[in-house]
């Protein structure tokens, strides 16, 4: 990885749309600073279409959608996106599953569920869990104690054996049934919402995450950024991100946008 200095002008003058992960991306500590609202709010100011690309539940995203200075989100590790059309007070909700689907994933997420708690001391049905629509989330430091790498490792293994995807943020091991995940939904909004096809033209996009469930992400944007605590995933991320933020979370994601925003303000 690069450090974030080494960003050339003329690639971050090119970013139209900025992706961004929020656990410990722009947040720190499980909070949500201000400088880091802020930040998305001077972005979208600027002209730069921003979606968060997260983990977190369906509620969550709902509000996200509505109140934040974004443009959309995507959720659940890529089983949907929300967007909210502001004049039309209208939510735009697109699933990769169908209704029906969900339900039936829901019944075996359910009993997946039941087995890890089971199997795994210490583990915990993650507290956004209720609020969710087509995955599980079970937490490993958010509101329990922190768990060692060999739990983390087991709640996978045991969500692979019974035929689900797994995928480790920096909080919660996500699971779900089905073939998707953040880069497929995020390149489906882009290209659907905005009529913006970022395979043809990655260099577009910026993407700014911090665990390995941003890992697709990482590997498919040129112009990916760690936040300095990215070093943090080691052995459980294969493709790194192509530059790092000087600093951890939401402080290194204000690092970026100013970054971002020098090259946007001050063209040369």
């Amino acid at each position: 990885m690069k450090p974030l200095s080494e960003l050339p002008d003329a690639a971050a003058r090119g970013v139209a749309f900025v992706l961004t992960d929020i656990d410990d991306t722009i947040t720190t500590e499980g909070r949500l600073p201000a400088a880091s609202y802020a930040a998305l709010e001077r972005l979208q100011e600027a002209g730069l279409k921003v979606v968060p690309v997260t983990g977190r539940p369906g509620g969550w995203c709902d509000l996200i959608a509505r109140f934040w200075p974004v443009e959309g989100v995507v959720g659940e590790n890529g089983a949907f996106y929300f967007r909210y059309d502001h004049a039309a007070r209208r939510m735009i909700r697109r699933f990769r599953a169908s209704e029906a689907e969900r339900a039936q994933n829901r019944e075996k997420l359910d009993a997946l569920a039941k087995e890890i708690l089971a199997r795994v001391p210490g583990v915990a049905l993650a507290a956004d869990q209720p609020y969710r629509i087509a995955d599980l989330a079970i937490d490993f430091r958010e509101d329990v104690e922190p768990l060692p790498p060999e739990s983390i490792d087991a709640i996978v293994r045991i969500c692979e054996a019974a035929g689900a995807t797994a995928k480790v943020s920096s909080i919660h091991v996500n699971a779900w049934f089905g073939e998707y995940d953040k880069l497929g939904m995020a390149r489906e909004m882009l290209r659907t919402e905005f009529g913006f096809d970022a395979q043809r033209e990655p260099g577009r996009v910026l993407f700014a995450g911090d665990s390995p469930n941003d890992e697709p992400m990482f590997a498919a944007f040129p112009l990916a950024v760690g936040v300095a605590n990215i070093r943090d995933a080691g052995k459980r991320l294969k493709h790194w991100p192509a530059f790092v933020t000087p600093s951890r979370g939401a402080e290194g994601f204000v690092e970026l946008a100013e970054r971002l925003l020098a090259a946007h303000t001050f063209p040369g």
